[in-house]
């Protein structure tokens, strides 16, 4: 069933195009969560690396996936501030590493990419669940998908627990008290507060879902 499924690169290309547009409209949002524990520029560095993506993206989408997602983390990397760039940078290299240089890749294979991608941003973070960071989304998240593909559950069904259970891990930040990043600084002022890193992750995982 994984095998046939095939996810070709006008997906993940669209996926691109929504990711900006949707860093575009939260913008705001993301950077008013990352203010009230932060430096409140969270959705702003985002929107950076992602208009800098979107100038390359008509000629990146020529090559194959790896060129497109090596491409785009090093934008990220390059272009977006604070810890973002590095995490989300980290990721998609993680990505492009993943996808083999093909122009299209199985369910079991898109899998693969996000198990290596999110495990690229807990070593590059060096976080771990509860210290109030977006591995608190990713990391329960990651935990599902890997179970629903064990179980053989459809395609869609797996992704979909897999965002139900980042979002779960995502509101589960408010109650903490932070213990990386510049959030440290607040003690327990931080607590109440959605952590801006977890929210933005959870926003991107829907998008690679709402395409499938």
């Amino acid at each position: 069933m994984y095998e046939d499924f095939l996810i070709d690169k006008v997906y993940f290309v669209k996926v691109i195009e929504d990711l900006a547009q949707m860093i575009e409209e939260k913008r705001d949002y993301l950077s008013g969560l990352d203010s009230d524990i932060g430096d409140g520029d969270h959705g702003i560095n985002l929107s950076i690396g992602f208009r800098e993506v979107m100038k390359n993206l008509g000629d990146w989408q020529q090559k194959d996936l790896t060129f497109l997602f090596k491409k785009m983390g090093m934008a990220l990397l390059g272009k977006v501030g604070g810890s973002a760039g590095p995490l989300y940078g980290s990721f998609f290299m993680k990505f492009a590493e993943q996808a083999g240089g093909k122009e299209a890749v199985s369910f079991v294979e898109l899998y693969q990419m996000f198990k290596a991608g999110i495990e690229a941003i807990e070593m590059r973070g060096k976080a771990v669940v509860g210290e109030k960071t977006m591995v608190d989304a990713l990391r329960p998240g990651l935990d599902d998908f890997t179970k629903s593909i064990e179980e053989g559950l459809e395609p869609k069904s797996a992704f979909e627990r897999f965002v139900a259970a980042a979002r779960q891990g995502s509101e589960a930040t408010i109650p903490l008290v932070a213990k990386k990043g510049r959030a440290m600084r607040l003690g327990e002022r931080a607590i109440g507060h959605l952590d801006p890193g977890a929210a933005s992750a959870v926003l991107i995982l829907e998008i690679f879902y709402n395409n499938l």
